[in-house]
């Protein structure tokens, strides 16, 4: 489990806001708020397009409680919402979103399965793999029914369930999904179309999570060309595409090749969407963490304050993203034995995602296992213990017990039980984590 968290741009969910209910041809108040929406939704101004949503949803009320347009207002209030970091008040407004959708256009109508995935990515983000599994995978069914199993709309749902395994450790059952996805936009819409840049992104970031970098260059290298040939050279996704490349040479501690890609990345962003963009806030924090890799402190934190900066203002103190922000900047305190500049950040790293996350996510046993790393290295190893257990019981939850994470933390707790004189402990802690490693090598050997 790293001490520090790297943003990855993963592309091509099926997200909310995209085109879908042809309700805009009169120039309507709820047309009027629903275009405003989507437009400040695009330019990362989220408080503005609540605000319009908000007011899409009350006159959608006004045409009935089954009429689709207000399906679709709730779906987009909930996907800003999730956005923001506001699970709790997402949840309801999928879960109303579907029942009208359900009712009014039948079980196994596109629109449903587009509803379903929303409520799945929804609790992906919170770390509940186990609610949002079935719903990505009836999802998947109705679209392949709907539509049939080669539509370029079946794709999203085989990367959505990919992703899922991929964050649970499930290498073997991701790179079929994702393989599949890529074979059915290729068919549908030609090799060289955006949608496939996507999808060999994805499976470029499989092989690189599993340290398959021969395998992964390729793929990147091939979606980067993709999106400047057919975005052109300064579009977000050219940027996205930059990002995941530099990352794959990050990793390999390539760093001179890295860097440049992050720094073109950063200027697409600023310039396409403005200096406090989201987005700019990732590719700072992405150019923070090669220059945090090699030990360049200077250089890395004025560019993890202002990422912290930005996703504060653009996405409220209480953002998940937020929470990676102050853990990456405590991380590079903490690196430098800056131990009282550290603590309250990886504190307050922890407090954001236990409430936006709730207890038993993963990214919360990161933070404990941070916290508790602090406190290990300054010898108060009473303080540090109960963190690294807690941390261990979350992972095995959430992740199951064969994780690569439940390794790390394994050995670092496996440490702090040799300084306190529990030799006999530490050992069946190593020898388990040294398991799940070498099971983990058997199942993803390099090629």
């Amino acid at each position: 489990m790293s001490s520090k968290t790297r943003w990855l741009l993963r592309g091509f969910l099926c997200l909310a806001l995209c085109p879908g209910t042809a309700f805009a041809q009169d120039p309507q108040a709820w047309d009027r708020y629903m275009a405003a929406a989507t437009q400040a939704y695009q330019q990362g101004h989220y408080a503005v397009a609540e605000k319009n949503l908000v007011a899409a949803v009350q006159e959608a009320e006004k045409f009935g409680p089954d009429d689709p347009r207000l399906a679709t207002s709730l779906n987009n209030l909930a996907e800003v919402y999730r956005e923001q970091g506001k699970y709790a008040e997402a949840e309801p407004l999928y879960k109303r979103s579907l029942a009208i959708s359900e009712k009014a256009l039948g079980p196994e109508h596109p629109d449903v399965a587009t509803s379903l995935n929303n409520l799945a990515e929804l609790y992906r983000n919170q770390g509940k793999y186990a609610e949002a599994e079935p719903l990505f995978h009836r999802s998947l069914a109705v679209r392949e029914k709907a539509l049939g199993p080669e539509h370029p709309d079946v794709a999203p749902s085989l990367n959505n369930l990919a992703s899922l395994y991929q964050d649970q450790g499930k290498y073997a059952e991701a790179e079929p999904l994702y393989r599949r996805s890529l074979a059915i936009v290729e068919k549908t819409l030609g090799p060289e179309h955006p949608h496939v840049a996507a999808s060999l992104n994805n499976l470029a970031g499989l092989y690189d999570t599993q340290g398959k970098y021969a395998e992964a260059e390729p793929l990147s290298r091939r979606a980067l060309a993709i999106v400047e040939k057919t975005l052109g050279s300064e579009h977000p996704d050219v940027a996205a595409s930059l990002n995941n490349l530099a990352r794959l040479y990050d990793t390999q501690g390539k760093y001179a090749q890295a860097e440049p890609l992050y720094r073109r990345a950063l200027a697409i962003v600023e310039k396409a969407l403005g200096p406090e963009h989201p987005q700019v806030a990732t590719s700072l924090n992405n150019l923070a963490l090669l220059y945090h890799e090699q030990g360049k402190y200077a250089e890395a934190e004025p560019l993890y304050r202002r990422a912290l900066a930005i996703v504060e203002k653009a996405l409220g103190p209480e953002h998940p993203h937020v929470a990676t922000s102050l853990n990456n900047l405590a991380a590079l305190y903490d690196e430098q034995g800056k131990y009282a500049e550290a603590e309250p950040l990886y504190q307050r790293s922890f407090a954001i995602r236990e409430k936006a996350l709730g207890p038993d996510h993963p990214d919360v046993a990161q933070s404990l296992n941070n916290l508790a790393a602090l406190y290990h290295a300054q010898g108060k190893y009473a303080e540090a213990e109960p963190l690294y257990r807690r941390a261990l019981a979350i992972v095995e939850k959430a992740l199951g017990p064969e994780h690569p994470q439940l390794a790390t933390v394994l050995g670092t707790y496996a440490d702090l039980l040799r300084k306190t004189n529990r030799a006999s402990e530490a050992e069946e802690m190593e020898a388990r984590a040294a398991d799940i490693r070498a099971k983990h090598a058997v199942q993803n050997p390099p090629k």
